[in-house]
């Protein structure tokens, strides 16, 4: 249920809040895969999360650039 609260959102915004949203969610990537490498990292699950996000934001933006939605 939380990624379809997250999908809805993301249906909302325009474009540029779209690509805005993608570039901090592929830092959070980063960042996260930088601490799993330095043994930081508590909630590994986190990394399957983000990429998930990073993935539902690609399809969002292809349907916008399609004109599917």
């Amino acid at each position: 249920m939380k990624s379809r609260k997250y999908l809805d959102s993301l249906n909302d915004k325009s474009v540029e809040e779209l690509k805005a949203e993608l570039v901090s969610s592929k830092k959070e990537l980063f960042n996260l895969r930088f601490q799993n490498a330095t043994n930081q990292l508590d909630n590994t699950a986190r990394i399957g999360e983000v990429r998930g996000n990073i993935a539902r934001i690609h399809t969002v933006m292809t349907k916008r650039i399609k004109g599917i939605v």
